[in-house]
């Protein structure tokens, strides 16, 4: 059976986040420890990577995850791609380069911070991307991948849909080509990072107001920072909108 598992559904930070002092109720949760954002879509055929998060190592050893296949990077800020050396692993394992799918401007800044992947005359101890364009559809094991473009404030973000299920990780604006892609979803996972307004994502309570337009069957808020403690904030919720949390699958 196809599934898609949260590997991370934590904000930049992660939480809980250095420096910071919680009680001790709040960390005795463990739907309140958030890696950095990113999910699998695991299947019969092969598992699918989306974002390589600094934790990638200890979220795959965690889920017990064996392979992964491609990759899909959403944009190249940090919380999503420094991770990517871990890729290295399947490379040796494979012996081949790892299919990695995005947009242009971030394959450049992939090839900048990962230059050593690179190198004329590499060590083979390193990882090997295959870069390439992200189109508008994926065929990747087994999975049809469709791709659309959202706004995370000045940023272009991609977002996926898979079936009956979207993921919309850092968005702060859905355009209307993205949109059309959005009905009739039985799951869709968005952003949500905080309480307070934010420039480049979606709050609680804007991401309440899309998730009701948009009228999924369940909606799953992820990128969550420690503004969220899981129960006492799901308590409050309706009952088709959840938080999600680092671990939780559901069926593709």
């Amino acid at each position: 059976m196809a599934e898609v598992v949260v590997l991370g559904s934590g904000t930049s930070n992660g939480v809980p986040s250095l420096g910071i002092d919680y009680p001790a109720e709040f960390l005795a949760n463990p739907k309140n420890h958030r890696t950095r954002p990113s999910i699998l879509l695991e299947g019969p055929d092969g598992n699918v990577l989306v974002d390589c998060p600094p934790e990638l190592r200890l979220q795959l050893l965690r889920e017990n995850v064996k392979r992964v296949d491609s990759v899909i990077i959403t944009h190249s800020h940090a919380d999503h791609v420094m991770g990517m050396d871990d890729l290295r692993a399947f490379c040796l394992l494979t012996k081949r380069s790892m299919p990695v799918y995005t947009l242009p401007e971030y394959q450049a800044d992939i090839k900048r911070i990962f230059k050593y992947a690179y190198d004329v005359n590499p060590t083979g101890e390193v990882p090997r991307f295959d870069l390439a364009d992200v189109p508008d559809v994926l065929e990747l094991s087994g999975f049809r991948v469709e791709t659309m473009i959202v706004d995370h404030g000045p940023v272009p973000v991609i977002g996926l849909r898979i079936n009956d299920f979207a993921y919309l990780t850092d968005v702060s604006n859905i355009p209307p080509a993205a949109r059309a892609k959005l009905n009739n979803l039985r799951v869709l996972m968005l952003d949500a990072t905080r309480y307070k307004p934010h420039p480049n994502h979606y709050h609680f309570d804007k991401a309440m107001e899309v998730a009701a337009e948009i009228g999924a069957e369940m909606t799953y808020f992820t990128h969550l920072s420690h503004d969220y403690d899981h129960d006492k904030t799901a308590a409050s919720m309706p009952p088709n909108v959840r938080l999600s949390y680092d671990g939780l699958r559901l069926p593709l």
